[in-house]
């Protein structure tokens, strides 16, 4: 604050998400009314990676400068006292401190707001058959998140035991890989050694991201196998005899 003009911008750092339309805050407080040709106002950013700020939004008279497509103040809000900041589509690589600095004549202020990008992945969860060679395989695989940091863990349950057991043995995860847009992607898979009792078993991913308010659990049942249970009985000679008699029997008795 300079000269008794104050305003007001985010205190904690706002985490919004990739390509998200995002509304950086500036305000003075009380909504005052304001005459715009007394008002100038100036964004700049400086990003995680360069200590330098750059401007990004200029307005002051007739003087008009957009140098991040798409930035926009509203004319109606600043009349009202609100320099926000709006950004269409914004990008990983916007991350950073934004800062705002507001003039009436002959009074300025200025604040910063801090701005984190996150991206929500696409999670696929599926089973691989067995082959010959390599058996039965749950994958969990995430696809476009941001920051590179994740935890993926595996657990079961059965219904008959309804106690979580975290699965370690048969587990293989990642290395991370980095995508075209500066999101990434990862795999998990869980090896399937089923038991014959193993009937109705339910396994569970579970990711844990930055972009998630709560872990993300994904589940497949285990399903019983599709198999044909065949009984053969086994009959003596003399059981034989006395069963062909029989049939013999209730036919003469059906023809008579």
């Amino acid at each position: 604050m300079a000269g008794g003009l104050e305003v007001k911008t985010a205190e904690e750092t706002q985490i919004v998400f990739l390509h998200a339309n995002v509304t950086v805050p500036c305000e003075i407080p009380g909504s005052p009314h304001l005459d715009i040709k007394t008002v100038g106002i100036i964004w700049s950013f400086k990003n995680v990676w360069n200590e330098s700020e750059v401007p990004i939004y200029e307005l002051y008279g007739n003087h008009l400068k957009v140098l991040r497509p798409g930035a926009n103040v509203s004319l109606l809000g600043l009349e009202r006292g609100d320099a926000s900041l709006h950004l269409p589509r914004i990008k990983l690589s916007e991350a950073g401190e934004y800062r705002c600095k507001l003039v009436v004549t002959p009074e300025h202020a200025e604040g910063t707001t801090r701005i984190d990008v996150v991206a929500d992945p696409a999670i696929e969860f599926f089973v691989i058959p067995a082959t010959e060679r390599i058996g039965e395989r749950l994958i969990c695989k995430l696809d476009g998140f941001y920051p590179e940091a994740f935890d993926i863990k595996w657990e079961r349950h059965s219904l008959k035991d309804s106690h979580f057991q975290v699965i370690t043995e048969g587990v293989i995860t990642g290395p991370t890989v980095r995508n075209d847009d500066g999101t990434f992607s990862v795999t998990s898979s869980l090896a399937l050694k089923p038991a014959p009792g193993d009937h109705g078993i339910i396994y569970y991913c579970v990711v844990s991201l930055r972009s998630l308010l709560v872990p993300k659990k994904l589940n497949v049942i285990l399903p019983k196998k599709g198999s044909v249970e065949i009984y053969v009985t086994i009959v003596s000679p003399c059981v034989l005899l006395v069963l062909v008699l029989i049939l013999a029997a209730v036919y003469c008795l059906w023809t008579w």
